[in-house]
């Protein structure tokens, strides 16, 4: 059994990662307060009462829990570190000569950093002078004039600077130890500052230290106190009471450390390595000047020593440009070539009027924009390849099959590559109905086929006796040969592995992407940055947007008997169970308990059961007899998340439904209302707490799958929307996805530039841009590793 000192360790590491992450409340699966409520956190009830709530603080409210929770886990003697592996520095590094200038690679070991102070870069992974300069502040705080405690509100927090000049140590009662200080500022005020069951503090206090403090004010009449939260203390070689100041009589950067590593040493760091470094700008003048940012010195130095509020805003803008910018161009650059050349079509305008004409409806004016947008990619002779984001229900795969028919137009073969065989089919169906009639030839290959099936279909492939082929994986098998392939339509990439998008894109076909996932701009223009974005932002006329309702788990008769007074009417109804724990065998477990449950509560149903551990072909059969309604009710795990069509279905019931994300909430909502009937989503809250209220009342109170995504991603980030090893969207030191849509474009647009005029970055002047880009790569890498 482990001892109390290996339990105080194992819970001390995930705090202390969580920190590290800028208390997003990532660190772990499931949050702080999940970890707390395991029996990890049991013998120490202390830091449970600490955490009670995170979840529901802001990030400055976190940062303080978190300090007093780690604070708590003090045992009096040294928190162990674990420091990330850091390359060996070779003792044989020559020192820089005094006053000269170092480029950003140059190793931290050529620079003298004080008495240990290399070892404490290196233990925060800084290896390079590059490292030292973009390690950001993580916030900062405005210590030009330091407030009177007189002047402070009950409970406000404020910031005080003085010298410490009495300090005493109580224990009104057991178990509490009070610690109380007093500072003198430079104005001559006395300040009462306390640490309650804070011990270890005493140590680092000394008479004559100069302190900052950070905490809340406790008012008692006319006099006040300040309830320490945060402590800086400023050693004698730091100069903080001349103008030169770096800590106090300025905005000051506050960053990210660990234990034994001081605010004071940081900032001295980053101050020798502003003027270790040399003048250089990867950036030419006149990108800088058509983008409008400042010099990268001036940013620098404006990112840890702002000289005022405008400094400090004009850095944050150049830097957060430099990330979108160098994440655009790793995108762009992730293929072999920069650009590559693709088919060029006709793609003429009486073709897609001919398409037009033989639907049973028009398009929209957004179909038709984006449609021009494609065949203008089309008609060039380098590869298309764009995203098309459209809603469900905005007719994103009309738009695919008139884009596959001006393929077949120019003689060439179309691919359409769906995720599931369910999904292959329904669009082999749709694919038929839009294109049989103008002679196209349409084929279908998936991994339910008999073998004889699937090797008649691959000759006619390779035979050219096919001109569109509808499928999912199997196109992409190595027995799949294809006489002339000009254009590839995948739907849902983000189902599909890279290696398996490039095997269908081997012969350099134009591709298309389409997604039903709505994703904000910002994401898509990232996460997506290798495509060109186009958004079908209009529904058809005629549509009705689905009702929906939120009900707590306490009134789940009253949704099934909504349920019931629709079948009653000849309608069906979906029931979704959650994904529980990543556990494939419980999410099984649970949605075959409901259906039994449901049998019980309406008796009259017809009631089946669809899980994704089902073979393909029991799938289909299952979703064929529910179109034929042949039963009123389908029970199902989130198998059915995507494109399943049942016109007949009315009634979506989604349980649990705090345990899904805002867009795929939306994306099984959209299940419904398919055909001309009302349709209802009902959404069945098991968690109670106001966050989770507020957060599911966004996709109740809209329809917008992109003003739901918007919310998803400030709610979410990144991260949990679109994994991000699997974007290849590394963490933004600055940057925020949800609020730089317009910053992202200008990086966007200029990354474009520069490869369009040097796919490679091969010119001398550029050669600075290449660099920086290996070496963000590179750590990117790096982070990924460890």
């Amino acid at each position: 059994m482990p001892t109390l000192p290996e339990l105080r360790d194992k819970l001390r590491r995930p705090l202390e990662l969580e920190r590290l992450r800028g208390f997003e409340n990532k660190a772990v699966a499931g949050g702080l307060e999940k970890l707390m409520d395991g029996p990890l956190a049991g013998p120490f009830p202390k830091v449970r009462e600490a955490l009670r709530g995170y979840d529901d603080l802001s990030l400055a409210e976190r940062e303080e829990a978190l300090e007093a929770a780690l604070n708590l886990l003090q045992d009096g003697s040294p928190r162990p570190s674990s420091p990330p592996k850091v390359a060996r520095q070779d003792p044989q590094i020559p020192a820089a000569p005094a006053g000269s200038r170092l480029g950003p690679s140059a190793p931290l070991a050529q620079l003298d950093w004080g008495h240990g102070g290399l070892k404490k870069l290196n233990a925060l992974g800084l290896q390079t002078l590059r490292d030292v300069l973009h390690n950001y502040p993580r916030r900062h705080e405005d210590r030009r004039a330091l407030p009177s405690l007189a002047e402070i509100e009950d409970g406000q927090k404020a910031t005080v600077s003085g010298v410490l000049i009495s300090k005493t140590r109580t224990s009104p009662r057991p178990g509490m130890q009070i610690l109380n200080a007093v500072l003198q500022t430079s104005s001559g005020e006395r300040i009462k500052a306390t640490w309650f069951n804070q011990p270890w503090v005493e140590k680092n206090l000394r008479e004559g230290a100069k302190l900052i403090l950070t905490g809340r004010v406790k008012r008692f009449g006319k006099s006040a106190q300040l309830g320490v939260e945060y402590m800086e203390t400023l050693d004698s070689s730091s100069g903080n009471s001349a103008s030169g100041s770096i800590s106090i009589g300025r905005i000051v950067g506050v960053y990210d450390g660990k234990d034994g590593i001081s605010q004071d040493f940081l900032r001295k760091s980053a101050q020798i390595a502003l003027s270790r470094s040399d003048d250089g700008d990867y950036l030419p003048g006149h990108w800088r000047k058509q983008c409008n940012l400042t010099d990268l010195t001036d940013a620098l130095q404006g990112i840890h020593f702002p000289s005022d509020e405008a400094h400090l805003s004009r850095a944050d803008y150049r830097l957060r440009f430099d990330e979108y910018l160098f994440l655009e161009l790793r995108m762009l650059l992730q293929g072999e070539d920069a650009v590559l050349l693709g088919k060029r079509f006709t793609a003429t305008d009486r073709d897609m009027q001919d398409f037009e004409a033989g639907l049973p409806f028009q398009f929209t004016g957004a179909q038709r924009r984006v449609l021009y947008e494609i065949a203008d990619d089309m008609r060039s002779e380098q590869q298309m390849a764009r995203l098309v984001q459209g809603d469900v229900g905005s007719g994103k795969t009309a738009v695919a099959a008139c884009a596959l028919y001006l393929a077949f137009k120019d003689g060439y073969q179309g691919a359409l590559m769906a995720p599931t065989e369910i999904l292959a089919r329904q669009h082999y169906v749709n694919m038929q109905s839009y294109l049989a009639p103008l002679g196209v030839r349409v084929g279908l290959l998936i991994g339910a086929l008999t073998p004889k099936q699937k090797a008649e279909m691959q000759a006619t492939i390779a035979n050219g006796l096919v001109d569109i082929v509808v499928g999912t994986q199997a196109l992409i098998q190595e027995n799949v040969t294809w006489a002339n392939l000009g254009l590839a339509v995948v739907d849902e990439e983000h189902r599909f592995g890279v290696a398996q998008r490039r095997k269908l894109l081997a012969g350099r076909p134009d591709v298309l992407v389409m997604s039903a996932t709505p994703i904000p701009r910002s994401l898509a223009l990232t996460a997506y940055g290798d495509l060109e974005l186009s958004i079908i932002d209009e529904l058809p006329p005629g549509r009705t947007p689905v009702e929906t309702k939120l009900l707590q788990d306490t009134h789940r008769t009253q949704a099934y008997g909504f349920v019931m007074t629709q079948l009653r009417e000849g309608r069906q109804a979906f029931v979704v169970t959650a994904l529980i724990e990543e556990n494939e065998n419980l999410e099984l477990l649970a949605a075959t308990q409901l259906a039994d449950d449901l049998r019980v509560i309406l008796p009259e149903a017809r009631i089946d059961l669809l899980h994704g551990k089902m073979p393909a072909a029991e799938k289909d059969a299952i979703m064929e007899r529910f179109r034929a309604q042949a039963f009123d009710i389908l029970v199902s795990t989130t198998v059915i998340e995507v494109g399943v069509d049942v016109p007949n279905a009315s009634v979506m019931v989604i349980e649990n439904a705090e345990r899904f994300g805002l867009s795929q909430l939306h994306q099984l909502r959209g299940r419904v209302g398919r055909g001309s009937a009302k349709s209802y989503c009902l959404l069945v809250a098991g968690e109670h707490s106001q966050k989770t209220r507020k957060r599911l009342k966004i996709i109740e109170g809209s329809t917008d799958g992109f003003v739901i995504a918007e919310a998803d991603l400030k709610l979410r980030g990144p991260g949990e929307i679109r994994g991000t090893r699997q974007s290849g969207i590394p963490d933004l030191k600055l940057g925020d996805l949800a609020s730089d849509v317009e910053i992202i474009e200008r990086a966007r647009e200029l990354a474009k530039h520069i490869l369009s005029h040097d796919p490679v970055l091969k010119h001398p002047r550029l050669s600075g841009l290449r660099e920086e880009l290996q070496a963000r790569s590179n750590q990117v890498a790096y982070r990924e590793v460890i």
